[in-house]
């Protein structure tokens, strides 16, 4: 819409949109995760289906300027349901020309490029590997090109606040913020609330971040260069409380929850290692609700101090990524071999060794199945967004403590740091997860057996001090029953067998896996972890197109579905995108010997729908 009030004011076009994706990107300390956390805080509240997509160097404070210091943070919001924060950007906006060489190819044709002019001289210029200024040279025709001053526009605005120049450019972030809520209609009364409580001990400096947002907002609504700006309608999401959630965040609270709902107090032993220490900062907050957090030495005796709680009758956990799975893989067969509840929690980074610490992979699939000495099953589940982070973190309680196992719950770092809006259950809808305990024993009683098992192999869980429980616990073979020391050659055998039986046994507790579209076909996609999103608008819009494709998400990797071998079996071609070499795909092949076709990438970042469709499209032809 487009109308004028009197011969001189003009009223700014209003552009209603389905959706849109917006990037900020500049130097690791330019601020963007800020400003892409506060933008998509904002969207959600103005009721937006929203999907972040989190991008930052490994180092603290890369070189300034430079190709691998640059930092992003894209959102994807909506008036619909959404699953992947989104393809090509719409706008994005570059705080220097490194920003704008590493994210230019994402941004779609005439799409808004916002740039800070003020950063293109000559030296950053030669650091992005520019010959000649872009936003002064042809280069950029294909794009709608926005060059505004921010830096001297923030000093302008903060002027008098007696700030250093220093100071006073850390305030470019809420200009570039205030111009992006003036493009996409949002309310900048969220993010001032923001500033003065983060900033309530540092007024002046409050005070400037004020002045630099709503300058930056201000531009965009006097400049004759905005000629129009944009509005995303609220989504028709399910009734209910909704609040934005990191995959870290709904993880911890899930697993509050879940030892609230057993009523057990939460243990974590942990070491920090990125992307997993955001469990470790939440949880630490939450001492109120009987969390008690042991930031340990290193990942062996974080490991291990979680073993002790779950000795001790608490709920156990420990937290990790891939680097921190390796080292721990001798206590966790140690776990597996005491049958103790202890849920392990891998948040998958790229790898090997160190590898790429702040990017996302889903390649430590066979480590979690495998990566232990002997036999030694223990069952795998695995989140497939943000939101139902908090979902797997109850239900992998619930298995670890009726089976009376460890149990590793799988995510990564696109899950652990993108966010999505996450509905607020009400914990008395939550059931309850039943947790017993063999009470005392008499003296004329038989003796107690720690390792006689119930119908699904689960043994008891005996309290340490229980009077007459007393028994014997360690990683040497035991007896089967009495759980003492044995050495013998069949009872090692039968140990073994019975030990991966009941973990076998987890597939008959579990749901049946569900397929999305017909449950038979010509392709079928198969998918676990976080490449739902990207799977799942794929399939969608081909089947749309009246495609015979069909999507099955796998959250029970190990023991897979009950149903899922007959599922697979029922398509004349299954496509496994991963973010690995093709491990699932692997674990198809051996399991139900089906030819599982790969789709695989690593490249530290997740699928684009459109790598999926394509590939889709290609089976089908």
């Amino acid at each position: 819409m487009s109308t004028t009030t009197d011969e001189t004011t003009v009223v700014k076009e209003i552009q209603p949109l389905e959706e849109a994706t917006v990037r900020f990107c500049g130097d690791s300390g330019d601020g963007m995760q800020l400003a892409g956390t506060q933008f998509s805080n904002t969207s959600a509240l103005a009721g937006n289906d929203i999907a972040t997509f989190p991008d930052f160097p490994a180092e603290i404070r890369a070189p300034r300027g430079t190709l691998a210091g640059v930092s992003g943070f894209q959102i994807h919001f909506a008036s619909h349901d959404i699953f992947t924060p989104g393809e090509t950007v719409d706008a994005l906006v570059a705080m220097n020309p490194a920003a704008l060489k590493t994210n230019l190819g994402d941004l779609k044709r005439n799409g808004v490029l916002i740039v800070n002019s003020n950063a293109f001289d000559k030296k950053a210029l030669g650091q992005a590997g520019y010959e000649n200024n872009p936003i002064e040279d042809d280069s950029l025709t294909a794009y709608q090109v926005f060059s505004v001053p921010m830096t001297s526009m923030t000093r302008g605005a903060v002027e008098g606040l007696d700030l250093s120049q220093k100071e006073a450019d850390r305030c470019r972030n809420f200009f570039a913020m205030g111009l992006v809520f003036w493009l996409y209609g949002r309310s900048m009364e969220p993010t001032l609330r923001f500033i003065d409580a983060k900033f309530s001990k540092l007024p002046a400096i409050a005070e400037a971040n004020r002045r630099a947002l709503k300058a930056g907002y201000n531009f965009g609504e006097t400049t004759d260069a905005f000629r129009s700006s944009y509005s995303v309608e609220k989504a028709k999401l399910p009734p209910g409380k909704y609040r934005n959630m990191t995959g870290n965040q709904a993880l911890a609270w899930g697993l509050i929850s879940a030892a609230k709902l057993s009523e057990k107090k939460l243990f974590l032993g942990s070491y920090p290692i990125t992307p997993a220490s955001d469990i470790l900062h939440e949880l630490s907050k939450y001492k109120n609700y009987d969390v008690l957090t042991f930031q340990a030495e290193d990942e062996i005796a974080a490991v291990c101090a979680a073993i002790g709680a779950a000795y001790g009758g608490e709920m156990a956990l420990t937290t990790t990524s891939g680097p921190g799975m390796a080292l721990k893989g001798e206590a966790m067969g140690l776990a597996m071999m005491l049958e103790l509840p202890l849920v392990i929690v891998d948040v998958q980074r790229g790898g090997p060794s160190t590898g790429l610490p702040t990017k996302t992979e889903q390649a430590d699939l066979l480590q979690a199945m495998f990566g232990r000495n002997g036999e030694s099953p223990i069952p795998i589940i695995a989140a497939r967004s943000p939101a139902d982070c908090f979902d797997v973190a109850i239900e992998a309680w619930r298995i670890a403590t009726r089976f009376m196992t460890p149990i590793v719950i799988l995510t990564d770092g696109y899950i652990a740091n993108g966010s999505e809006p996450w509905r607020i259950p009400n914990m008395a809808d939550l059931p309850k997860i039943e947790v017993s305990h063999p009470g005392p024993r008499n003296e004329d009683d038989p003796p107690f057996m720690a390792y006689k098992r119930n119908e699904e192999l689960a043994r008891p869980w005996a309290i340490p001090g229980t009077p007459g429980l007393m028994h014997r616990v360690g990683g040497l073979e035991k007896q089967d029953g009495t759980g003492n020391v044995s050495y013998d050659p069949q009872n090692h055998h039968h140990m073994v067998l019975t030990r991966a039986k009941k973990v076998a046994n987890i597939a008959e507790a579990v749901p049946p896996q569900e397929v999305m579209g017909s449950d038979s076909g010509k392709v079928l996609v198969v998918s676990w972890g976080g490449t739902y999103g990207s799977c799942r608008t794929a399939v969608a819009r081909l089947q749309a197109q009246g495609k015979s494709v069909s999507h099955a998400h796998v959250r029970y990797l190990n023991p897979f579905p009950r149903n899922l071998g007959q599922l697979l079996s029922q398509f004349d071609k299954v496509l496994v995108p991963e973010l690995n070499l093709g491990q699932l795909r692997m674990l198809l092949r051996d399991k139900f010997l089906v030819d599982a076709v790969g789709l695989n990438k690593v490249q530290g970042k997740p699928f684009t729908t459109t790598e999926i469709a394509e590939k889709i499209e290609s089976m089908l032809d």
